[in-house]
C-alpha cells in the first residue's frame, strides 16, 4: 500500500517526466556562470516575476538568508513577523552569519504585519540602535494568502521609510493561484523575493532569488561565502523548468484536495477544524492521545508531523491524490471511532 505523506510539501519526489529532462538537459560549471540550463531558468523566473536578475541556489533558507545579506550590513536590522519562516525556523542565520538583527513583530490572523506595529518598530538614527533597513513578509503564511491591498500598502509604506522590502515566496505560487492572479501581481510590490521550487512545484531541489542586478550579484558572492556555489547544476534546473511549465496550474488540484480533507476530518467527533488555506487544514486533536493517534495513521500508511502540541497541520502537495485524502479521512474516522 502505498504511503500518504501529508506532513509537508516538501516530500513531494520527482515525476518520471521530470527526470527524463533532467538527464537530457544541458549542463556546464555554474559557478563559472557557464550552466546553460541554470542560466535559462533564472533568466525565466526574472523576467516572468518582473525583475532584473536571478539566482539559482539550493535551499529556501539560503535564498532568504542571501536576500537578506544582500539587503542589510552587519550590525542593521530586519523586521519580520514574530512566526515567519525566515525569523523562526531559519537556524537564526542572519543573525548568526550576516549580524543582522531581527525585530520580531506578531502576525495578524490573516498572516499581514499591522503596519501600525511595524512602524513603531523602527529605530531612530541614533547609534545606540540598530539601523532598520529591510520589511521581510512570507506569502503564503500557514496557508494564508496575503491580500493584495495590503502588499500595495506595504511597498508604499516602505518606500515612504526608505524601507528595502523582501518577500519569502516559498509557496508564491500556490498564492497566485489561490488569488487567480499571475505571481507577477504579487512580486511588483518587492524589491527581493525568494522562490521555492521543490514544495508544491515538486522539484526535488532548489529555489530562485530575484532581484535588481545589484542585489543579485552581492548575493552570487554571498552564496560562495556560504558554500552555495554549484557545478553542473543544471540537471537540477531542468527539474524546476520542467515544475513551471507542468505544475503551476495544477496547484488548485491540491487546494481543492485541502478543502474535501478538511470536510471529511470536521466531521469526526474528536476532531476540530481549525481552518483550511491553500494547501494547508490545521485541526486539534485531544493532546493525550497524539502518540496512540501517531502509531494508528502509521499502521494505516498515513504520515502526519505529531509533535507535543494538540495542533496538527497536513499539507496536500503533487504526491497525495483523492484516494489519498479518502484514506486520510477513513484512518482518523476509524481512530475516532474506537474511543
Amino acid at each position: 500500500m502505498e504511503p500518504i505523506d501529508l506532513r509537508s510539501d516538501t516530500v513531494t519526489r520527482p515525476t518520471a517526466a521530470m527526470r527524463a529532462a533532467m538527464i537530457d538537459a544541458p549542463v556546464g560549471d555554474d559557478v563559472y556562470g557557464e550552466d546553460p540550463t541554470v542560466n535559462a531558468l533564472q533568466r525565466r523566473l526574472a523576467d516572468d516575476l518582473g525583475f532584473e536578475a536571478a539566482l539559482f541556489v539550493p535551499t529556501g533558507t539560503q535564498s532568504n538568508l542571501l536576500a537578506l545579506m544582500a539587503h542589510c550590513e552587519r550590525g542593521d536590522e530586519y523586521l519580520v513577523g514574530a512566526d515567519a519562516h525566515t525569523y523562526k525556523f531559519e537556524g537564526g542565520g542572519a543573525a548568526v552569519l550576516g549580524s543582522i538583527q531581527p525585530q520580531p513583530i506578531p502576525h495578524d490572523v490573516d498572516g499581514t504585519l499591522p503596519l501600525d506595529k511595524v512602524a513603531a518598530a523602527i529605530k531612530p538614527v541614533d547609534p545606540h540602535f540598530a539601523r532598520t533597513r529591510l520589511l521581510a513578509l512570507e506569502n503564503t503564511w500557514h496557508g494564508r494568502v496575503l491580500p493584495l491591498d495590503y502588499l500595495k500598502a506595504a511597498h508604499d509604506f516602505a518606500r515612504e521609510r526608505g524601507l528595502g522590502l523582501h518577500l519569502d515566496g516559498a509557496r508564491l505560487f500556490n498564492a497566485a493561484v489561490a488569488g487567480g492572479v499571475p505571481a507577477r501581481t504579487i512580486t511588483q510590490h518587492f524589491d527581493s523575493v525568494s522562490v521555492c521550487l521543490s514544495k508544491g512545484l515538486g522539484a526535488p531541489v532548489g529555489s530562485v532569488l530575484v532581484g535588481s542586478a545589484g542585489l543579485i550579484d552581492k548575493a552570487r558572492r554571498w552564496r560562495k561565502v556560504a558554500g552555495g556555489g554549484w557545478r553542473q547544476a543544471g540537471l537540477l534546473a531542468a527539474a524546476a523548468q520542467y515544475a513551471l511549465d507542468h505544475h503551476v496550474a495544477r496547484l488548485a488540484d491540491d487546494h481543492a484536495r485541502a478543502v474535501t480533507l478538511a470536510a471529511g476530518l470536521g466531521e469526526i467527533p474528536g476532531v476540530k477544524l481549525l481552518g483550511q488555506f491553500t494547501n494547508m487544514v490545521f485541526i486539534d486533536v485531544p493532546a493525550e492521545r497524539l502518540r496512540e493517534l501517531d502509531v494508528h495513521l502509521r499502521e494505516a500508511g498515513v504520515r502526519i508531523s505529531i509533535g507535543y502540541l494538540p495542533t496538527l497541520r497536513l499539507v496536500t502537495h503533487l504526491d497525495v491524490d483523492d484516494e489519498g485524502v479518502a484514506r486520510t479521512i477513513a484512518a482518523f474516522r476509524s481512530f475516532f471511532a474506537g474511543a
